[in-house]
């Protein structure tokens, strides 16, 4: 059997369309046969509710008394681009307001437009002949705005790779905080109700394909940037009217120690055109497949730990090479599920049409990584390789000796196996000295929490490691925590003097 989208459609408006969401459809297929639910079932709805960080809106202020042609423009002291005519401006979500804390953003400007409040705007202007004012400072709300157009270069991810951490330190990531030594693993994404997993050949989802964007109504203009359609991470370029919108379906984000992101809350109806797209739209959790990659390599190629399904990332704990580790969501299944509802409510009242794509998404390709002219070097590159070590029941005497007959500061401490257990350096010399305990073990006063770093790292990461722990120098390690070298702050100023 088949229909068109035209006879859906006169369906919707005559109020007798069947319309299910899409966690409802694998259940309604397994009791009809595909056969008769694509009889039955006219339209599937779908939602996902996640940081979607590829997102901003197009804002055109009108033309003050006398003219002004925005240079830089600042809203809530978030910067805005304003590289396009005079009075139009790009708003980021991921933009950072001026100054030190991580706390507001391009999102939360965003999200106070749509609610209505007041928004401080600062422009700055070299100044022409026609547009002489060189500044200006005044307050505006959406309304004060001519057009406020969300849109999104990179929205709906078809599924999200899921993160965990090797390392043996917290990291703070777009995935949230991963904890050391696989203690956690974070995962986005809304499964069986994920838009691109219930049309993955993009049959009914195109450019001109009409969605739910943020409570209204928006449009796929295109495939999305990052769009990978051949390893299963589709992506969609969306738009929609910000006027419209709606804050329980955009909420904007500060993700801890890392940034600013929006939650924007996006559903597609599917239109059931016959068993194809019945079958297509009746995946549960354990159809779709993702990958457990190891943050704690901080590479743009991450390994693959293993595969997973959305059902065992759901169920709240993943096997991961015999251990039992925890997992939580970055994004809202409730939330997603509402946006399904709620677009399934606006089709049922006749509020909602369908419309089929004027053109279809590139079913093929893969993403480019960035060509990069300069190579960065790595810490192997610039570490010292001449370590001298202690082990740790040498006394605190004798290891006061070796520090100055060496002339160092640092000294990594090991085990009898060889394995790196600490570190101890000239000032955790003097404080044993200071508490009457110069007789004593270095493993009685040596650091046990050290910050290491591998060879394979690069440079970069090792600048910031120093930095973020206020440490001079740190071992080099392998995975069996045997020191290979030293990498100091001596060794990274190298690269400065060249």
């Amino acid at each position: 059997m088949k229909k068109s989208i035209e006879e859906i459609n006169q369906k919707i408006s005559e109020g007798c369309a069947r319309v299910v969401t899409s966690d409802e459809m694998p259940n309604i297929v397994k009791e009809l046969g595909l056969e008769l639910a694509t009889k039955e079932i006219d339209v599937v709805t779908t939602g996902t509710f996640g940081a979607m960080c590829s997102s901003g809106a197009f804002l055109n202020f009108g033309h003050s008394d006398p003219p002004i042609k925005m240079q830089r423009v600042f809203l809530n002291d978030v910067e805005a681009f304003t590289g396009i005519a005079a009075v139009d401006a790009y708003i980021g979500a991921t933009q950072q307001a001026r100054g030190p804390t991580l706390d507001y953003g391009g999102g939360h400007v965003i999200e106070d437009l749509i609610g209505k409040k007041k928004i401080e705007l600062r422009a700055e202007s070299y100044g022409t002949d026609c547009y002489p004012l060189k500044s200006l400072e005044t307050e505006i709300t959406i309304d004060d705005l001519n057009q406020a157009i969300m849109v999104n270069p990179r929205n709906g991810y078809q599924k999200y790779n899921a993160a965990t951490n090797s390392s043996d330190r917290v990291l703070y990531t777009y995935m949230g905080p991963l904890f050391p030594n696989f203690e956690n693993i974070s995962y986005s994404g809304s499964g069986l109700l994920s838009p691109l997993s219930n049309d993955p050949e993009y049959r009914t989802i195109g450019i001109g394909t009409r969605i739910f964007l943020a409570g209204a109504k928006g449009y796929v203009i295109g495939e999305g940037t990052q769009h990978d359609p051949e390893n299963g991470f589709g992506t969609l370029m969306v738009r929609g009217n910000l006027k419209e919108m709606n804050t329980n379906f955009i909420r904007a984000a500060k993700i801890y120690k890392y940034g600013i992101s929006l939650y924007i809350g996006l559903g597609i109806p599917i239109p059931i055109l016959d068993e194809e797209m019945a079958k297509a739209t009746a995946i549960e959790d354990k159809d779709v497949v993702t990958n457990i990659v190891d943050y704690g390599i901080q590479r743009r190629d991450k390994p693959i730990l293993r595969r997973v399904t959305y059902e065992e990332l759901k169920s709240g704990f993943v096997d991961l090479n015999g251990k039992e580790v925890k997992t939580f969501p970055m994004s809202s299944y409730l939330k997603a599920k509402e946006v399904a509802e709620t677009l399934k409510r606006e089709i049922l009242k006749g509020s909602f049409k369908l419309s089929l794509p004027v053109e279809s998404l590139p079913k093929s390709g893969k993403i480019k990584p960035m060509y990069q002219k300069k190579v960065n070097p790595m810490v192997k590159d610039l570490m010292s390789r001449r370590v001298v070590f202690i082990e740790e029941d040498t006394s605190i005497e004798e290891a006061a000796k070796v520090l100055v007959r060496n002339g160092i500061d640092h000294m990594p401490v090991v085990s009898e196996a060889g394995r790196l257990t600490g570190i101890i350096t000239s000032w955790d010399i003097a404080k044993s000295v200071a508490k009457g305990s110069f007789y004593k073990k270095v493993k009685d006063a040596m650091s046990k929490n050290v910050i290491c770093i591998g060879p394979d790292d690069f440079v970069d990461v090792a600048a910031r490691r120093l930095e973020q722990y206020n440490i001079s120098a740190m071992p080099v390690i392998n995975p069996n925590r045997e020191v290979l070298g030293m990498i100091s702050s001596s060794d990274l100023s190298k690269l400065v003097r060249g």
